[in-house]
């Protein structure tokens, strides 16, 4: 077992090691030249179209209206990373990690835009009559039969990533955010979130988007006023934190209180490995929920998408940094979720840490629910709709086990796995660029 886990260390090393934070970055940062800055100059666009996105339209072109489908997006994506996460960056690599993840962000937009661009042309319907997609489905219909083996194995990784990275974990994370805050036994947490869980995703998609779409929007509202209320209670610090963030991205953050100082390099890695980890732009999921949306046009349903990085880095995991470096708790030495909670607790006293345990668990709960879906298309993709049913009985069961477990090295595979499903989506993405430019410039040159 030793060795195994020594083998998963050193391949979770080369995952997210700089080679492929760069090849991350400088494909997105590629794919946004390519596009023109449009993902950039057409944010209002964008989120014009989520809006008018809320009504279903023709049901004949997929299963759940524009506007559900990014919310499912975002329910896999807002979770524990834009706590904990955001945190861990920070005592890592300094407030200078909040910039890189901000340059993350914006050229994992165009990553995030082209994804879902490819997944919505290339989608296709499965002997269900439900509309699949997803960066299998585009290498496979966009690149043809000696590529297949790469759509295999995003699917491989994506199908087993999920049960840690979207499941046990998520589920590990609330259980002991609620142990420690409320004194919830960790069995019952496991209990309660494997009924809830299979109450909603046995109703499929359609459900998953209903409850997404009430949800998400109302979780994130609630965070993001929370963490206003520590930036105005520490108003005067606002100035000073936006300085360090920017010093520090280009400068070593020397060690102070708790803080054990930090090399520009580890801002770097930090910030984006954690961008990254929160937004998911480049590992391939968000075409898969987009694909089962309502839409005539790719183009449209990519630049909905997109938005998702953006409010997931750009406004939520802003607003989580910073919290933590205003009220200057980043020194404290405390790491993860308990020194997001430390931010808000300082400005709330008596009742911060309980508003942060309750949003960790309402973000953790949703993330399972959206990545569901996206491990429930992975094996649909290699073994077909048969597999459906039998994937959503394991994954409720492995929630009360993820309550309880141990995880640390289901963590770390489940990490590597889903940094590897990075390599795949990022190679059809470059090669299938040209159909996305084209596409591109034929819808603007109609509207």
């Amino acid at each position: 077992m030793e060795s195994l886990e020594n083998l998963v260390n050193s391949v979770n090393g080369l995952v997210w090691g700089p080679p492929m934070l760069v090849l991350i970055l400088g494909t997105g940062l590629v794919l946004m030249v390519m596009l023109k800055f449009m993902p950039l100059t057409r944010i209002g666009t964008g989120f014009a179209l989520m809006w008018r996105g809320r009504a279903k339209g023709d049901a004949t072109t997929g299963e759940i209206s524009p506007f559900q489908a990014l919310m499912t997006c975002l329910a896999a994506t807002v979770g524990t990373g834009n706590i904990a996460g955001v945190a861990t960056a920070i005592f890592l690599g300094g407030p200078g990690a909040l910039f890189w993840m901000w340059c993350t962000a914006l050229v994992g937009m165009a990553t995030k835009y082209c994804e879902v661009v490819l997944a919505v042309h290339y989608r296709e319907k499965d002997d269900r009559g439900e509309h699949v997609g997803g960066p299998m489905y585009a290498i496979k219909n966009g690149l043809g039969k000696k590529w297949l083996w790469l759509g295999s194995a995003f699917a491989i990784f994506g199908g087993f990533a999920g049960f840690g990275i979207g499941n046990m974990v998520q589920v590990n994370s609330m259980a002991h955010a609620l142990e420690t805050t409320f004194s919830v036994p960790l069995w019952a947490t496991g209990l309660v979130t494997m009924i809830v869980v299979g109450l909603v995703i046995l109703g499929g998609i359609r459900r998953i988007g209903k409850v997404a779409a009430s949800l998400v929007p109302f979780m994130c509202v609630a965070y993001l006023i929370a963490a206003a209320v520590v930036l105005v209670v520490n108003a005067s610090a606002i100035p000073d934190a936006f300085a360090l963030i920017f010093t520090h991205a280009f400068s070593p953050a020397a060690a102070t209180g708790g803080f054990a100082g930090a090399a520009v390099i580890a801002a770097i890695r930090f910030g984006v490995a954690r961008g990254i980890f929160s937004n998911e732009a480049g590992l391939g999921t968000a075409g898969i929920a987009q694909a089962a949306g309502t839409t005539s046009s790719p183009v449209r349903s990519g630049m909905i998408g997109m938005l998702g990085t953006f409010i997931d880095t750009l406004i939520v995991c802003t607003m989580t940094g910073l919290a933590i470096i205003c009220s200057g708790v980043w020194t404290s030495g405390q790491s993860g979720a308990a020194l997001s909670a430390a931010a808000f607790e300082s400005a709330m006293p008596g009742m911060g840490g309980a508003i942060l345990t309750i949003a960790l668990v309402v973000f953790a709960f949703t993330t399972i629910l959206g990545w569901s879906y996206f491990g429930e298309k992975c094996w649909e993709y290699l073994v077909g709709t048969k597999s459906i049913l039998p994937f959503r009985i394991i994954w409720v069961l492995a929630v009360p086990f993820g309550a309880v477990a141990q995880l640390d090295f289901a963590w770390l595979l489940a990490d590597t796995l889903n940094g590897l499903m990075a390599i795949p989506n990022l190679l059809s993405l470059l090669l299938l660029s040209p159909v996305v430019v084209k596409l591109t410039r034929d819808y603007f040159a109609r509207t």
